[in-house]
Protein backbone atom coordinates (compact mmCIF):
# COMPACT_ATOMS: atom_id res chain seq x y z
CA UNK A 1 0.00 0.00 0.00
CA UNK A 2 1.11 3.11 -1.06
CA UNK A 3 1.99 5.66 1.85
CA UNK A 4 0.01 8.55 0.87
CA UNK A 5 -2.26 11.54 2.40
CA UNK A 6 -4.38 13.02 -0.44
CA UNK A 7 -6.57 15.89 1.51
CA UNK A 8 -3.46 18.20 2.21
CA UNK A 9 -4.59 22.16 2.84
CA UNK A 10 -2.60 24.80 2.54
CA UNK A 11 -2.74 28.61 3.20
CA UNK A 12 -4.55 29.00 0.26
CA UNK A 13 -7.78 28.47 1.35
CA UNK A 14 -8.66 27.89 5.18
CA UNK A 15 -5.19 25.88 5.70
CA UNK A 16 -2.34 27.13 7.89
CA UNK A 17 0.80 25.94 6.39
CA UNK A 18 2.60 26.19 3.37
CA UNK A 19 2.51 24.30 0.43
CA UNK A 20 6.27 23.66 0.81
CA UNK A 21 6.39 22.85 4.75
CA UNK A 22 3.07 20.65 3.66
CA UNK A 23 5.72 18.54 1.59
CA UNK A 24 8.73 18.81 3.93
CA UNK A 25 6.24 17.81 6.74
CA UNK A 26 4.90 14.43 4.70
CA UNK A 27 8.87 13.35 3.66
CA UNK A 28 9.56 13.50 7.11
CA UNK A 29 6.55 11.14 8.11
CA UNK A 30 7.62 8.92 5.15
CA UNK A 31 4.98 9.57 3.06
CA UNK A 32 5.59 8.31 -0.90
CA UNK A 33 2.56 10.81 -2.48
CA UNK A 34 0.61 14.13 -0.76
CA UNK A 35 -2.27 15.70 -2.19
CA UNK A 36 -2.01 19.73 -1.71
CA UNK A 37 -5.67 20.90 -2.20
CA UNK A 38 -7.84 23.65 -2.15
CA UNK A 39 -11.49 24.27 -1.21
CA UNK A 40 -12.96 26.06 -4.19
CA UNK A 41 -14.33 29.35 -4.62
CA UNK A 42 -18.11 29.98 -3.27
CA UNK A 43 -19.18 33.45 -3.25
CA UNK A 44 -21.11 32.87 0.02
CA UNK A 45 -18.34 32.00 1.79
CA UNK A 46 -15.19 33.51 0.31
CA UNK A 47 -12.90 33.37 3.48
CA UNK A 48 -13.09 29.56 3.51
CA UNK A 49 -11.99 28.52 -0.20
CA UNK A 50 -9.41 29.73 -2.63
CA UNK A 51 -9.88 33.38 -4.37
CA UNK A 52 -10.22 32.72 -7.90
CA UNK A 53 -7.05 35.22 -8.31
CA UNK A 54 -4.68 32.74 -6.83
CA UNK A 55 -5.82 29.69 -8.47
CA UNK A 56 -3.25 30.08 -10.86
CA UNK A 57 -0.56 30.82 -8.63
CA UNK A 58 -1.33 27.64 -6.18
CA UNK A 59 -1.66 25.14 -9.61
CA UNK A 60 2.00 27.00 -10.55
CA UNK A 61 3.38 26.99 -7.06
CA UNK A 62 2.56 23.42 -6.53
CA UNK A 63 4.11 22.11 -10.14
CA UNK A 64 7.26 23.65 -9.14
CA UNK A 65 7.51 21.49 -5.78
CA UNK A 66 6.53 18.50 -7.77
CA UNK A 67 9.77 19.28 -9.95
CA UNK A 68 11.68 20.40 -7.09
CA UNK A 69 11.21 17.06 -5.03
CA UNK A 70 10.68 14.93 -8.03
CA UNK A 71 12.14 11.23 -6.84
CA UNK A 72 11.29 11.79 -3.39
CA UNK A 73 7.82 12.37 -3.33
CA UNK A 74 4.75 12.63 -5.64
CA UNK A 75 3.09 15.28 -5.35
CA UNK A 76 -0.67 16.50 -6.70
CA UNK A 77 -2.39 19.52 -7.24
CA UNK A 78 -5.93 18.48 -5.80
CA UNK A 79 -9.17 20.92 -6.25
CA UNK A 80 -11.89 19.92 -3.01
CA UNK A 81 -15.20 20.60 -4.51
CA UNK A 82 -18.36 21.92 -2.89
CA UNK A 83 -21.79 20.48 -4.21
CA UNK A 84 -22.47 24.18 -4.93
CA UNK A 85 -18.82 25.60 -6.60
CA UNK A 86 -19.05 26.13 -9.97
CA UNK A 87 -15.01 27.03 -10.30
CA UNK A 88 -13.96 25.50 -13.31
CA UNK A 89 -11.21 22.06 -12.56
CA UNK A 90 -8.61 22.74 -15.29
CA UNK A 91 -5.47 22.21 -14.10
CA UNK A 92 -6.16 20.49 -11.46
CA UNK A 93 -5.32 15.99 -11.03
CA UNK A 94 -7.96 15.11 -9.07
CA UNK A 95 -11.58 16.24 -7.12
CA UNK A 96 -12.60 15.45 -3.93
CA UNK A 97 -16.43 15.84 -3.85
CA UNK A 98 -17.84 17.43 -0.99
CA UNK A 99 -21.23 18.88 0.98
CA UNK A 100 -20.38 21.97 3.61
CA UNK A 101 -24.16 23.50 3.35
CA UNK A 102 -27.64 23.55 3.40
CA UNK A 103 -29.57 25.19 1.42
CA UNK A 104 -32.07 27.60 3.15
CA UNK A 105 -34.37 29.90 0.64
CA UNK A 106 -31.29 32.16 -0.16
CA UNK A 107 -29.40 31.11 2.53
CA UNK A 108 -26.25 28.46 2.59
CA UNK A 109 -25.76 27.94 5.86
CA UNK A 110 -22.73 25.29 6.81
CA UNK A 111 -22.68 21.76 8.59
CA UNK A 112 -19.47 22.31 9.86
CA UNK A 113 -18.48 25.61 10.93
CA UNK A 114 -19.78 25.28 14.92
CA UNK A 115 -22.61 23.38 16.65
CA UNK A 116 -24.38 26.22 17.66
CA UNK A 117 -24.85 27.70 13.62
CA UNK A 118 -25.88 23.82 12.91
CA UNK A 119 -28.32 23.76 15.82
CA UNK A 120 -29.56 27.15 14.97
CA UNK A 121 -30.46 25.73 11.33
CA UNK A 122 -31.71 22.25 12.80
CA UNK A 123 -34.20 24.36 14.84
CA UNK A 124 -35.47 27.31 13.03
CA UNK A 125 -35.89 25.33 9.75
CA UNK A 126 -36.41 22.07 10.64
CA UNK A 127 -38.45 22.45 14.14
CA UNK A 128 -35.72 20.64 16.26
CA UNK A 129 -35.84 17.44 14.15
CA UNK A 130 -31.78 16.17 13.44
CA UNK A 131 -32.74 13.55 11.10
CA UNK A 132 -34.72 15.36 8.99
CA UNK A 133 -31.38 17.61 8.70
CA UNK A 134 -29.50 14.32 7.88
CA UNK A 135 -32.28 13.29 5.30
CA UNK A 136 -31.14 16.66 3.65
CA UNK A 137 -27.98 16.36 4.05
CA UNK A 138 -27.56 12.96 2.48
CA UNK A 139 -29.90 13.65 -0.14
CA UNK A 140 -27.46 16.57 -1.47
CA UNK A 141 -24.15 14.50 -1.07
CA UNK A 142 -26.34 11.82 -2.91
CA UNK A 143 -26.23 14.58 -5.84
CA UNK A 144 -22.70 14.46 -6.03
CA UNK A 145 -22.62 11.63 -8.23
CA UNK A 146 -23.68 14.11 -11.12
CA UNK A 147 -20.77 16.19 -10.72
CA UNK A 148 -18.43 13.23 -11.10
CA UNK A 149 -15.23 13.29 -8.01
CA UNK A 150 -12.45 11.78 -8.17
CA UNK A 151 -13.02 10.74 -4.62
CA UNK A 152 -15.97 10.99 -2.19
CA UNK A 153 -15.11 12.97 0.82
CA UNK A 154 -16.29 13.20 3.97
CA UNK A 155 -19.12 11.07 3.63
CA UNK A 156 -20.90 11.64 7.34
CA UNK A 157 -20.04 15.07 7.78
CA UNK A 158 -23.49 15.50 9.33
CA UNK A 159 -22.15 14.05 12.24
CA UNK A 160 -19.31 16.00 13.41
CA UNK A 161 -21.04 18.06 16.27
CA UNK A 162 -22.54 14.62 18.03
CA UNK A 163 -21.14 15.09 21.30
CA UNK A 164 -22.98 18.49 21.52
CA UNK A 165 -26.33 17.55 19.29
CA UNK A 166 -26.19 13.69 20.02
CA UNK A 167 -28.58 11.58 17.93
CA UNK A 168 -28.67 7.39 17.28
CA UNK A 169 -26.70 6.01 14.36
CA UNK A 170 -29.25 3.32 14.31
CA UNK A 171 -31.95 5.70 13.77
CA UNK A 172 -33.73 3.73 10.59
CA UNK A 173 -34.51 7.54 8.76
CA UNK A 174 -30.86 7.98 9.28
CA UNK A 175 -29.60 4.33 8.31
CA UNK A 176 -32.04 4.68 4.85
CA UNK A 177 -30.20 8.01 4.59
CA UNK A 178 -26.78 7.36 3.91
CA UNK A 179 -27.55 4.16 2.32
CA UNK A 180 -29.18 5.68 -0.36
CA UNK A 181 -26.80 8.18 -0.88
CA UNK A 182 -23.77 5.63 -0.45
CA UNK A 183 -25.77 3.50 -3.20
CA UNK A 184 -25.97 6.13 -5.53
CA UNK A 185 -22.15 6.82 -5.18
CA UNK A 186 -21.17 3.73 -5.12
CA UNK A 187 -22.07 3.36 -8.91
CA UNK A 188 -19.25 6.15 -9.88
CA UNK A 189 -16.68 3.59 -9.00
CA UNK A 190 -14.67 6.20 -7.17
CA UNK A 191 -13.29 5.55 -3.59
CA UNK A 192 -14.59 7.07 -0.55
CA UNK A 193 -12.31 8.94 2.20
CA UNK A 194 -11.55 7.64 5.50
CA UNK A 195 -10.98 11.13 7.04
CA UNK A 196 -9.45 11.33 9.68
CA UNK A 197 -9.66 15.15 10.35
CA UNK A 198 -12.91 15.26 13.29
CA UNK A 199 -10.55 13.36 15.31
CA UNK A 200 -7.33 15.50 14.84
CA UNK A 201 -9.98 18.62 15.65
CA UNK A 202 -11.02 17.07 18.77
CA UNK A 203 -14.93 16.45 17.65
CA UNK A 204 -14.83 12.61 16.89
CA UNK A 205 -13.53 9.64 17.99
CA UNK A 206 -13.99 7.94 14.43
CA UNK A 207 -13.48 9.07 11.26
CA UNK A 208 -16.02 9.95 8.63
CA UNK A 209 -17.38 7.70 7.51
CA UNK A 210 -17.75 5.82 10.69
CA UNK A 211 -16.87 2.13 10.30
CA UNK A 212 -20.04 1.01 10.20
CA UNK A 213 -20.42 2.95 6.31
CA UNK A 214 -17.31 1.94 5.57
CA UNK A 215 -18.27 -1.95 5.79
CA UNK A 216 -21.15 -1.58 4.05
CA UNK A 217 -19.36 0.37 1.29
CA UNK A 218 -16.85 -2.34 1.02
CA UNK A 219 -19.50 -5.07 1.04
CA UNK A 220 -21.41 -3.38 -1.64
CA UNK A 221 -18.12 -3.08 -3.74
CA UNK A 222 -16.37 -0.05 -2.99
CA UNK A 223 -12.93 1.54 -1.86
CA UNK A 224 -11.61 3.78 0.69
CA UNK A 225 -8.54 5.57 1.16
CA UNK A 226 -6.96 7.31 4.24
CA UNK A 227 -6.85 10.91 4.11
CA UNK A 228 -6.54 13.71 7.22
CA UNK A 229 -7.80 16.22 6.07
CA UNK A 230 -5.11 18.43 7.51
CA UNK A 231 -5.27 22.23 8.32
CA UNK A 232 -1.92 21.85 10.04
CA UNK A 233 0.91 20.06 9.00
CA UNK A 234 1.09 18.13 12.15
CA UNK A 235 -1.81 16.42 11.22
CA UNK A 236 -0.97 14.73 8.00
CA UNK A 237 -1.41 11.21 8.14
CA UNK A 238 -3.13 11.64 11.64
CA UNK A 239 -4.50 8.28 12.83
CA UNK A 240 -4.19 6.12 10.11
CA UNK A 241 -2.44 3.32 11.74
CA UNK A 242 -5.29 3.36 13.79
CA UNK A 243 -7.80 3.59 11.01
CA UNK A 244 -6.42 1.60 8.03
CA UNK A 245 -8.07 -1.61 8.54
CA UNK A 246 -10.97 0.26 7.13
CA UNK A 247 -9.49 0.20 3.87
Amino acid sequence: MILRDLHVHTFYCDGKSSPEDAVKSALEKGFEQIGLIAHSYVPFDADSCIQPERIAKFQSEVKQLKEKYHGRIDILCGLEEDIFSEQRRDGFDYIIGSVHYLKQGERYIPIDYTPEILKDMIDGYYGGDFYACAEDYFSLTQQLAKKRPTVIGHFDLIKKFCRIIPFDSREPRYVSAWKSAADALLKLGVPFEINTGGISRGYLDEPYPSPEIAEYIKAHGGSLILSSDAHLCENIGFGFKEWEYLI
